[in-house]
């Protein structure tokens, strides 16, 4: 194993993903952010290739690049879309453009580093799924996408362990993002009973997820593998209360 960190963070420019950069920058990562736009702060470690995550020729030739540029140690794929739709509205066209940046983007870009891994006999791969896998009104092609993250992952970790290389899984419940606000009016009546409805009574925070990923991550970790860590609350748990 070497002792270079060099991660790609899919989606790094904005949420969760530019904390997940900001944490690893912290901690000397060399960080690669892989997003539609660059990140909207800079530091000398970390580096922006701009792809749409939604054209897998675009990704696969951007995952190449990175792949012939850097030593990657670290996959972070955090990049994803919503789409909220009802079953009568949903097309085919969203569960292939899901289906893309779900889990396509995710094996491209493996696929593109997992040689170098498994020559160094080292690598940490983190899929961001969602509290959403486990079904939520009109999240057919969200949740059925990201339900295939955490399948594609333990299906991974039984291929690579022997390689050293761990893969695993974080799931959000609600978290304070611009892409839970696109859904959810900001301040409004919903949002607040949606916290409510939490166990520990509050949406979540970048940094609570960041953190997840953080510990799947860690090289001293390699015991850990075919893991999904739901950071929800309690969300993910919990149950009508009579």
């Amino acid at each position: 194993m070497t002792d270079a960190r060099v991660a790609v963070v899919t989606g790094g420019s904005a949420g969760i993903g530019a904390e997940i950069c900001r944490q690893m920058l912290d901690r000397n990562y060399e960080v690669i952010s892989m997003a539609r736009r660059a990140p909207d702060f800079t530091h000398p470690r970390l580096h922006s290739v701009q792809v749409d995550l939604l054209d897998a020729q675009a990704t696969t030739q951007a995952c190449a690049e990175i792949a012939h540029q850097y030593p990657v140690s670290h996959v972070i794929h955090n990049a994803g879309v919503i789409w909220p739709k009802l079953l009568g509205e949903v097309s085919l066209d969203d569960l292939q453009g899901l289906t893309q940046i779900h889990l396509g983007a995710a094996i491209s870009l493996v696929q593109a580093v997992l040689p170098g891994m498994e020559d160094r006999r080292f690598g940490r791969i983190v899929l961001m799924s969602s509290r959403g896998a486990l079904g939520l009104p009109t999240r057919t092609a969200y949740s059925a996408t990201k339900a295939g993250m955490i399948g594609m992952a333990r299906t991974w970790a039984l291929e690579l362990a022997p390689k050293g290389i761990t893969v695993n899984v974080v799931a959000p419940g609600p978290i304070q993002t611009d892409m839970f606000y696109d859904v959810i009016p900001e301040n409004s009546e919903r949002e607040r009973n949606i916290a409510q409805g939490i166990p520990v009574q509050r949406l979540g925070r970048v940094d609570d997820v960041a953190r997840a990923v953080m510990f799947f991550s860690d090289p001293e970790n390699s015991f850990i593998t075919g893991q999904t860590l739901y950071v929800c609350g309690g969300a993910s748990v919990s149950s009508v209360t009579i």
